[in-house]
């Protein structure tokens, strides 16, 4: 979405933060070792967006006197924190696999069985090793940003940055689990709300503002940024929930329809429950984990409700409230540059 991602500084500060963690572990016995070295594996192959978003953030509000070195080290600092949330995430969906090769969890069940242990003991080795690497992703972000050279005055509003991310995300997650298990459906806003707290703060908002601040963004352009980014992280989120359910395999990663077949309550669900067709919906998605024929008739049930027209229709709506704020005379020309493109590249996601 933009080139930023491709930036082969970032990725060297990214390979340092690991190295330390590597280095460290060898001192620490083979099981941390290899521990490590999953870390490692887990870290590398994404997209890489949040990063990018913290240095193409910092590139639009750079001043002459703009820190680079504290920007990158930032920049990595939100990418091992994504990739702990996602070890974290694998747990709590009991997944093992990701990409098509075992996780963290499930490369350490497989250490478990070579060592003789049964499928209880395996499984038990594997949430452990996963949990504690995402603890130990957790602690590396926070120590990027704290060791970031820069002065104290932003330092502390870095860290406030980072711990906000983390604390919204995590009560984003809560909800949606929640959520899977109530047995009352969550209202059309508190999914909203879920989707936001999930994605839009730690993938949009913090690292968009933390690349501003190091840039030298005033206070307001930091609160017109704030709010956009926010929007593009809602839409983002939405456009996932859209891809998870209509979107092809090649989109998902997976088989078509993976969150129909998990029967995730996303707002995709409440607009098509506010519809005549709410029975319906119930039925349908409370048979799509059956097999392909039934995700394709709870596709049908959902885009017959109006479900994804009006999904679509709020995405684009969100987007051009970013697009309208790119015009901002508190940002500067290539601020809203940025906003624009990544609208627009959101809005190309869009299944």
């Amino acid at each position: 979405m933009i080139p930023a991602a491709t930036d082969p500084d970032l990725q060297i500060a990214i390979d340092g933060a690991l190295a330390r963690i590597r280095e460290r572990a060898g001192e620490l016995g083979p099981a941390f070792g290899a521990l490590a070295d999953a870390i490692t594996r887990a870290a590398h192959g994404g997209k890489r967006l949040r990063p990018a978003l913290v240095t193409a953030s910092f590139d639009a509000f750079r001043t002459d006197d703009a820190n680079g070195s504290a920007a990158l080290s930032v920049a990595a600092a939100f990418e091992l924190l994504h990739t702990a949330f996602v070890v974290h995430d694998d747990v709590i969906d009991h997944d093992t696999v990701r990409r098509g090769v075992p996780n963290i969890g499930g490369e350490f069940r497989l250490r478990a069985r070579d060592g003789g242990a049964g499928a209880e003991g395996a499984a038990l080795l594997g949430d452990a090793a996963a949990i504690l690497a995402g603890d130990i992703l957790l602690h590396e972000a926070f120590r990027l940003v704290a060791m970031a050279h820069t002065d104290d005055g932003t330092r502390d509003r870095l860290l406030t940055l980072l711990d906000d991310a983390i604390l919204v995300s995590a009560a984003g997650e809560l909800a949606d689990v929640e959520n899977s298990v109530a047995t009352r459906h969550p209202s059309r806003g508190a999914t909203l709300d879920t989707a936001f707290n999930k994605t839009a703060v730690y993938s949009f908002r913090a690292p968009m503002q933390a690349g501003a601040l190091l840039g030298g963004a005033d206070a307001e352009a930091l609160r017109v940024l704030g709010d956009a980014a926010g929007r593009l992280g809602l839409a983002f989120q939405l456009v996932d929930d859209l891809i998870g359910a209509f979107g092809t395999t090649q989109q998902t990663g997976r088989d078509t329809g993976p969150d129909l077949r998990e029967n995730k309550r996303t707002p995709l669900v409440a607009l098509a429950r506010e519809s005549a067709a709410a029975g319906r919906v119930d039925e349908a998605l409370a048979l799509a984990r059956t097999g392909p024929v039934a995700v394709r008739e709870a596709q049908s049930v959902l885009e017959s409700s109006g479900a994804r027209e009006r999904m679509v229709a709020l995405i684009c709506e969100t987007l051009e409230a970013v697009r309208t704020a790119s015009d901002d005379p508190a940002l500067p020309a290539r601020a809203g540059v940025l906003l624009r493109t990544l609208a627009d590249g959101i809005e190309g996601r869009v299944p």
